[in-house]
This record gives structure tokens, C-alpha cells and sequence, in this order.
């Protein structure tokens, strides 16, 4: 069971990225035309806002790398609640200290806070890797006498 979830959190998160991350990447003008924000030309400003787009563009696919690779299950999960939190407590501190965003900004930082924390419960209730398990067993009590 706890696989079957970890694979749909990390599918739903790291799809949620690439799609986010790609858009911001190749269409920045459209993605922040939807909530208001125009632009304009500036190539200074575009690479500002295309950047992050390739981080989580390419934070989305290691994430959904973890969904199909057993052995980069908990990277993934961890990284997923890394991105997301930063997003959400980052638009927080954003809304404290330049006041409150659009509808549709609040809205993004609470799918934000409600990704990372699925994450945290993910991580909590343990993710299980279907690896072999090649560890060294602890040594016996009378081993260390």
C-alpha cells in the first residue's frame, strides 16, 4: 500500500512541476498573463523568470524518475516536499511583507502547502524502496561483550 500511494504523490507532484516548470520555461508571457502580470520585452527579466521554470521543469522529472525507479523513491519525495514547501512558505512570507496576491497566487501556495505536506505524511509513514535489502544485520549483544 505504501508504494501504491508513493507512486500516485509522485506521479500527481512531478507532473504538477514539469507541466508548471515547462510552461514557465517556454511560455513566461502566457503563464503570468493569467494572473494579471504583463511582462513587457525585457530579456533580463525573461531569463529571470525562464530559469526557475527549468529548475522545476527539471525537478518534476527527477521526481517522476522516483515514481519508476525504486531507488530514487525517497530523493524524489524529499525533493517534491523541498520544492513545494519553498513555493508555499516563500509566497507566505511574500504575502506578510508585500500583501495579499491575486486569487489565483493564494491559490497556488495553498496547493503548494497541501503538496508538501501530503509529502511530509508520505516520508512520515515510511517509504518502502522494492530493492533487496544488502545491508550488514547490527552485530549480537554477545558480539560486542
Amino acid at each position: 500500500m505504501k508504494n501504491t500511494i508513493t507512486t500516485i504523490y509522485l506521479i500527481a507532484s512531478g507532473a504538477l512541476l514539469v507541466a508548471i516548470g515547462g510552461t514557465l520555461l517556454l511560455t513566461p508571457h502566457a503563464f503570468h498573463g493569467g494572473n494579471g502580470i504583463a511582462l513587457g520585452d525585457n530579456p533580463n527579466l525573461l531569463s529571470e523568470l525562464r530559469a526557475p521554470g527549468g529548475l522545476l521543469l527539471s525537478c518534476g522529472v527527477f521526481i517522476l524518475l522516483g515514481a519508476a525507479r525504486h531507488s530514487l523513491r525517497t530523493m524524489a519525495v524529499q525533493m517534491s516536499v523541498l520544492v513545494y514547501s519553498s513555493f508555499g512558505v516563500a509566497r507566505v512570507v511574500s504575502a506578510v511583507l508585500d500583501g495579499i496576491p491575486s486569487a489565483g497566487i493564494v491559490g497556488a501556495a495553498l496547493i503548494e502547502l497541501t503538496v508538501a505536506l501530503v509529502g511530509l505524511v508520505v516520508l512520515w509513514r515510511g517509504v518502502e524502496p522494492r530493492t533487496a535489502d544488502h545491508s550488514v544485520p547490527p552485530p549480537s549483544r554477545d558480539a560486542l561483550a
